[in-house]
């Protein structure tokens, strides 16, 4: 049976949550990663009750002891791995505290280095196997405010775009997802109850996991390295 990682997995009604839950349907065992335990468990239940496969495995994404032990549990049949963790970071340049800038690069960036480098890994020996990373707007530019996820974003898509073109020839896709704007999910809907009326200029969850999905299904001579998703009413 294939297998799947998805780390960043968060509420019910978020990225990474869905992200776990779309592959399980289609027929793959989930092990789903995340920093909160009752999180990742209450995943895996939602799935086990629709007769998917799950192993629910705390972890921190900027261990890397972590990591291994990550992959060790998934086990030989790891066909698709993806880097969903790293939260916005604002804040001004000149008022940013060192371990602050540091720490959103450790989570965005290294992390995504440490997911990917254990993936590989374990795919390369087969030849096949898919890497996907999650990114945002910051991955393509920079915005007043954001320095360090702007930066920790944008180092993440180069290196995905380094692996892709590393190891495209050993059997390996590397994809990247920007995902432009705020996320119709618990995260913001909860956290700012006011953006439920405006819910037309938030990114449905759905459209984003369908674009992670575009990209595992592609043949070997189609791939795509990266797509973008917003609403109609981003200015990009």
């Amino acid at each position: 049976m294939k297998t799947a990682i998805v780390i960043g997995v968060g509420p019910e009604r978020g990225l990474g949550a869905q992200l776990c839950q779309r592959f399980a349907n289609d027929g793959l065992k989930v092990v789903i990663a995340g920093r909160t335990q009752a999180n990742i468990e209450a995943v895996a239940a939602s799935i086990t009750r629709s007769g998917g496969q799950a192993v629910p495995v705390v972890t921190d994404a900027t261990s890397e002891s972590d990591i291994v032990k990550l992959f060790d549990a998934a086990g030989p049949d790891l066909n698709l791995a993806i880097y969903n963790a790293g939260n916005n970071t604002p804040g001004k340049i000149v008022d940013m505290e060192a371990g602050y800038f540091e720490q959103s690069w450790r989570v965005a960036c290294f992390g995504g280095f440490l997911f990917g480098r254990e993936a590989l890994r374990r795919m390369l020996p087969k030849k096949a196997g898919t890497i996907l990373f999650t990114g945002a707007s910051a991955s393509l530019r920079g915005r007043p405010n954001y320095g360090a996820f702007n930066s920790a974003k944008a180092g993440l898509r180069t290196l995905a775009q380094a692996m892709a073109k590393e190891y495209a020839e050993e059997g390996i896709h590397v994809g990247h997802v920007v995902v432009d704007g705020a996320i119709a999910g618990d995260k913001i809907l909860k956290r700012f109850p006011d953006a439920a009326s405006r819910e037309e200029s938030l990114i449905r969850i759905e459209a984003i996991v369908s674009a992670f999905a575009f990209l595992y299904s592609q043949p070997s001579r189609g791939w795509s390295f990266e797509l973008d998703v917003r609403t109609s009413r981003e200015k990009w």
